[in-house]
């Protein structure tokens, strides 16, 4: 089986790569199950996400500098987060906009870039996914995935193939959970109303699993649940997707 687009770099993140590793290797495994070459370049560190949305643009060129030479050769880069793919789709060609020759090898690099979902069910049709899940799950769509890159459908879709899960969404699955990077840091009782709501949201509907895509908002999406004293189990739709819940505890949890 060959891919279409068969030698992927995986853009792990930074969250992934120190809090939560599972979710790489799902990555991995998702897109080697579908034929994918995957690689993942040692010489990768931050897409420069923190310091582009503080106002720092000089570090975060020099971050993306550093991102564009390390996936270049790629046919296809991939990321298991909307916020990070975001930050390489959309605003690494802003980075450049007065330097013509990384211009050009930005916008060429966020045009091979996808969102991990979006590139399984757009690029690869869902092939290699025929797992299961045995439970109720309502999802949560970050800002930056939904917004930015129109993060959607594409891991519903991906979802409605999993058997023995049902999707019960909540009324406010398109609202901020209020992680926002350096919002919850700078506006922290703004932002523990708002996860407080979604957490609400959430147990409302009577699932017994959150997902979603991005790693930063379940993350605090799971802190919030655990105050509330929820046993609501959080997951990277990854996890789900790949069938590695029984190799790994849900976010929050201790492995």
């Amino acid at each position: 089986m060959v891919a279409p687009c068969p030698k992927v770099g995986l853009f792990v993140t930074c969250l992934v790569d120190l809090v939560r590793p599972a979710v790489g290797f799902a990555a991995v495994k998702l897109l080697e199950d579908a034929g994918c070459e995957v690689a993942v370049p040692a010489a990768q560190t931050c897409c420069g996400q923190p310091a582009y949305n503080s106002g720092d643009n000089g570090d975060a060129a020099a971050i993306a500098r550093q991102v564009i030479d390390a996936f270049e050769d790629f046919d296809c880069v991939v990321v298991p987060s909307g916020s990070c793919a975001g930050t390489i789709k959309v605003h690494y060609p802003d980075l450049f906009a007065g330097e013509p020759a990384m211009l050009e090898r930005a916008n060429r690099l966020a045009a091979r870039t996808y969102e991990l979902t979006t590139f399984l069910h757009e690029v690869l049709k869902g092939t290699g996914i025929r797992q299961q899940y045995r439970g109720v799950a309502t999802y949560h769509d970050s800002c930056s995935g939904l917004r930015e890159l129109g993060i959607k459908d594409q891991p519903r879709a991906l979802l409605s193939g999993i058997a023995g899960l049902e999707l019960r969404e909540m009324p406010t699955t398109e609202s901020c959970c209020g992680f926002g990077g350096l919002f919850c840091v700078k506006y922290p009782e703004i932002s523990e109303k708002m996860v407080d709501a979604k957490a609400g949201d959430i147990i409302a509907t009577g699932a017994d699993t959150v997902l979603g895509g991005d790693l930063g908002c379940l993350l605090n999406i799971a802190g919030r649940l655990h105050r509330h004293g929820s046993t609501i189990k959080v997951r990277h739709v990854a996890e789900v997707l790949a069938g590695m819940t029984d190799e790994v505890s849900p976010i929050g949890e201790p492995d």
